[in-house]
């Protein structure tokens, strides 16, 4: 019998768990929910999902003996690249909870139901949410009320009330409540006008009340009538509240950052041309854009058909970059809201449940423009720190270096005392080259700032994309 062991994030369902063997990845189906998926797969439901795109594509597989629990082993399509909702932009969650409330609408007229709401059982696909667990569907039970409607609450409506009426760095407090965030607590910040939303008022504010008035008593009772076109119409109310809420667009950071005098217009089509030819030279399949703000780069990047991560520590600026994907159909080119002096890291379950950012590379490529200045100057880290944190993640690398009288780096210097004496060029290649090989810099034309091309030294094992 061979023995496989679960996913560290994959041990809460007692129907089934996902593991992997050699890279790749499956789900194995234990015999408690044989009836559930044999009636998911007979009644046309996994098909009809698959065909909208809602549902991960999976394949039955033929496996070793693995325990007699064990019923059936599936091999879904790999997610090229894992995120958590915690890590998503305003509208990449809401399409992710409109997804999941889709689902359940389709669900209910295959006589099946969702018996989960979390956040974590989405994934991004070719620039979309698409629903990964594939044993989260139960049979309907007449007259029972939704199980997932509190979950669901709790890992969707919750963040997403709070990005609407606060700010939309409120989807950062997902790192602490993995579970979603509590009723009460968003019930208490959100503001006052947001009583005046009937479908907020409803599933927020009335629905944390009701938790604290009943929270240890039985509400529902099995003779109690909750007939499927009220199931239908609770989804129906909160597909109605998600759609509603829109977050505020306020001044974005880097919104003006290349028509400021970061660049002239000489300038930015000179570093537009080395970073085609960089990308021209190495030929990576996957990358990592650092600091994108805007994402021009990473479109760039996106538009060559490589896999593509822009990460930047602005909310909003990610957000219009994803709804910009959205209209201009760009597939392979994934926002996410990430500090990278601060990234997501280890949580959950004896911290192995979530991942951290830096466990989910490396790739090919990792571009960092304009960034160096920020990180040695404003944040006080050295070359030699920056220079390891690459190294761990990419086999290329694309850095340009801004030296200190360049107007961007005396404004950073501008409030402070300059006690960077070794932030220089020839320092900045001296320390990259001890884990880097330096295959080209090119200066940027009507500038002194400096491209390079850089290639590792050691092999790394990639991240398949």
């Amino acid at each position: 019998m061979r023995k496989i062991k679960p996913d560290s994030s994959s041990f809460r369902d007692p129907d089934g768990f996902v593991f992997s063997v050699k890279g790749e990845i499956y789900r194995a189906i234990r015999d408690t929910y044989r009836l559930n998926y044999e009636f998911f797969i007979n009644s046309g439901l996994y098909e009809h999902l698959k065909s909208l795109n809602y549902i991960i594509p999976h394949q039955d597989i033929k496996f070793p003996k693995v325990g007699s629990d064990i019923f059936k082993i599936i091999k879904p399509q790999k997610i090229p690249y894992v995120s958590y909702p915690y890590e998503w932009t305003f509208s990449e969650l809401k399409d992710a909870a409109l997804l999941t409330l889709r689902i359940e609408l389709e669900a209910l007229k295959y006589k099946m139901s969702l018996k989960d709401g979390s956040g974590y059982n989405i994934q991004f696909l070719n620039g979309k949410p698409v629903f990964i667990d594939t044993t989260s569907f139960e049979i309907y039970r007449e007259n029972t009320p939704w199980t997932a409607y509190g979950q669901f609450c709790r890992h969707f409506l919750s963040p997403l009330s709070l990005m609407a009426y606060k700010d939309p760095f409120f989807n950062q407090i997902q790192r602490l409540y993995l579970d979603g965030i509590s009723l009460d607590k968003v019930s208490r910040l959100l503001p006052f006008r947001s009583y005046f939303n009937l479908p907020i008022f409803i599933h927020i504010h009335l629905h944390a009340k009701s938790s604290q008035l009943y929270k240890n008593k039985t509400v529902f009772k099995q003779n109690q009538k909750f007939t499927l076109a009220a199931f239908n119409g609770i989804v129906k109310n909160l597909i109605t509240a998600v759609e509603n809420l829109k977050w505020r667009r306020g001044d974005m950071h880097w919104s003006t950052y290349y028509d400021s005098l970061s660049y002239s217009p000489e300038a930015f089509r000179s570093k537009n041309m080395i970073f085609d030819k960089y990308l021209k030279l190495a030929l990576p399949e996957s990358l990592i854009d650092i600091g994108a703000n805007t994402g021009h780069f990473s479109k760039i990047a996106a538009k060559k058909g490589i896999f593509t991560i822009a990460l930047d520590n602005d909310p909003v600026v990610m957000d219009c970059l994803y709804q910009e994907c959205q209209i201009n159909n760009i597939r392979n080119l994934m926002p996410l809201v990430v500090d990278i002096t601060n990234p997501s890291p280890d949580l959950g379950w004896e911290n192995e449940e979530r991942i951290s950012l830096l466990k989910r590379g490396p790739v090919s490529m990792v571009s960092m423009l304009a960034v160096v200045h920020h990180l040695a100057i404003r944040q006080n880290i050295p070359f030699e720190m920056i220079s390891k944190f690459l190294a761990s993640l990419c086999r290329w690398l694309i850095i340009e270096f801004i030296p200190k009288d360049d107007v961007m780096v005396q404004k950073l210097l501008s409030n402070r005392k300059d006690i960077f004496f070794q932030y220089n060029q020839k320092h900045f290649e001296k320390v990259f080259s001890q884990r880097f090989i330096r295959l080209n810099q090119t200066k940027i034309a009507d500038s002194n700032r400096v491209m390079y091309l850089f290639k590792n030294k050691h092999r790394l094992t990639l991240n398949k994309i």
